[in-house]
């Protein structure tokens, strides 16, 4: 990011040669009063002006093609080099010329001000005059000026010169972050022009490749984030084969508003949960993990039915940013199996959300009732008596099957205009899909490639889909 000057005059007591430095280069800082390409240079203890109008008049906003350059001068005799830089850098190129660090600070954004100055010019480039070698004081590298510099104006091109003798100086300043160094005795106004242009061009790409590389570490520590906020389902010695797929609709992202998770209890009962937080983004994605957690610790905690959901609620209440944020779910706690050949119980509870698929072996998938269902979560006071979730028993003979899916999944258009594939499209495409042999994974890749293609693309929503199936072997991870 380019610095900006603040337009403050420097502060006088920072050097208390200034007075006499002042009077002795004052024909030297006469001839800097010139015009270099369409607009005068400003005093370098004047007011900078944003198109180099000097005054205390309201600033011209810069033109875009405008190249400044800040001269920091030494305290050694003036150089010619200086005075044929402007026109040896273009006709849109401005000077602002100053004596040392300490008023080179002034014109600069004080630190944190970041681009909030952007009544001032902009300064591509810095030329910073380190002196002779021998001038320093003892115990004195030379580059405390450059290193505050730096960390006043951090994403602005720096190119430093020195004398013959200070070569070893220059290679350290490049080393503590300038761009380049030039002997000036060896430098010409051309040369000189040519190595201000490509020390920007060398500090933008630096700049892009540090973005990039900070957008890659950021990318792979989310990445990394919400791959272990996905659950591990619970499910030793369940008997069950898990299917789960997992789709949020942000962009490049791995986690959204849908959550689930599957336990098995020491009594032998396995609990499974689909929900979906209403909205899209990071803090939707938040909540839902929270309320995932939340429901894996209460149901561990012996909570079950009623009691767990009037639980999750008064979690949701507190962890949402706002009384509009709600979440639907679905919940279905397995007794586990009973004699051979005899049907398996099981409680299913809604919470706003869409009743699940039953998938048997021969016949075609069957909507499960939702008349019982209850109200999402936090729409309703815990304590209002509209707000209970009773359960529904259900039998599920041998060989059953269990699709449970978020609102993502039957959102999606079906081909042009705004029909959407609904719950009655998903049982017709789930029972073509059968037909087809697809079993587990397939059986839900396929399903969902099919509502995307129905969709004409990528599904905005999130989508989670649970596949759960009565299997004799040991638990399988779909």
């Amino acid at each position: 990011m380019p610095a900006t000057g603040d337009g403050r005059a420097p502060d006088a007591t920072n050097d208390a040669g200034a007075a006499e430095r002042s009077q002795s280069r004052h024909g030297a800082q006469q001839r800097r009063h010139r015009t270099t390409g369409s607009a005068p240079i400003p005093h370098p203890r004047g007011a900078v002006q944003g198109g180099g109008v000097q005054g205390g008049t309201e600033p011209a906003r810069a033109s875009a093609a405008n190249f400044r350059v800040l001269v920091i001068e030494g305290d050694g005799p003036e150089h010619r080099l200086f005075e044929s830089l402007a026109g040896e850098l273009g006709g849109h190129a401005e000077l602002h010329r100053v004596d040392g660090i300490r008023e080179a600070l002034s014109v600069l954004p004080p630190p944190g001000n970041g681009r909030r100055g952007m009544r001032h010019p902009e300064f591509q480039c810095v030329l910073l005059d380190l002196g002779a070698p021998a001038e320093l004081p003892s115990g004195n590298d030379g580059l405390d000026g450059l290193r505050e510099l730096l960390q006043r104006a951090p994403h602005t091109a720096v190119v430093v010169l020195t004398d013959t003798a200070g070569a070893e100086l220059g290679a350290a300043a490049v080393a503590a972050g300038a761009q380049d160094f030039l002997v000036r005795q060896d430098t010409a106004g051309p040369l000189l022009a040519r190595a201000l242009r490509y020390a920007v061009e060398r500090k933008r790409a630096d700049e892009s490749q540090r973005r990039l590389v900070e957008a890659e570490i950021r990318g792979q520590e989310n990445a990394r984030l919400q791959r272990h906020l996905l659950p591990t389902p619970l499910l030793d010695g369940a008997g069950l084969a898990f299917t789960r797929r997992y789709r949020p609709g942000r962009r490049r992202a791995l986690l959204g508003g849908d959550f689930y998770d599957a336990v098995r209890t020491k009594d032998g009962r396995v609990h499974v949960v689909i929900g979906d937080v209403c909205g899209h983004g990071p803090d939707e994605a938040a909540l839902g993990v929270a309320l995932r957690i939340a429901w894996r610790t209460l149901v561990f905690a012996g909570l079950s039915g009623q009691h767990l959901l009037t639980t999750l609620q008064h979690v949701l209440e507190h962890e949402r940013r706002s009384d509009e944020i709600f979440a639907t779910l679905c919940m279905v706690v397995l007794d586990g199996p009973g004699a051979e050949g005899a049907p398996e119980s099981a409680e299913l509870f809604l919470a706003g959300h869409p009743a699940p698929l039953l998938l048997g072996p021969d016949a075609a998938p069957v909507l499960l009732p939702s008349e019982q269902a209850g109200p999402a979560l936090g729409l309703l006071p815990c304590d209002a008596t509209q707000s209970v979730w009773p359960a529904l028993r259900l039998e599920l003979g041998p060989g059953w099957r269990l699709l449970l899916y978020t609102d993502g999944l039957v959102e999606g258009k079906v081909g042009a205009g705004s029909p959407r594939l609904g719950q009655e499209g998903l049982i017709e495409l789930i029972a073509d899909h059968q037909a087809a042999g697809l079993t587990r994974g397939r059986l839900v890749d396929s399903a969902i490639a099919e509502v995307e293609e129905l969709n004409g693309g990528a599904l905005t929503d999130d989508v989670a889909v649970l596949l759960l199936e009565r299997n004799p072997v040991p638990v399988i991870m779909g």
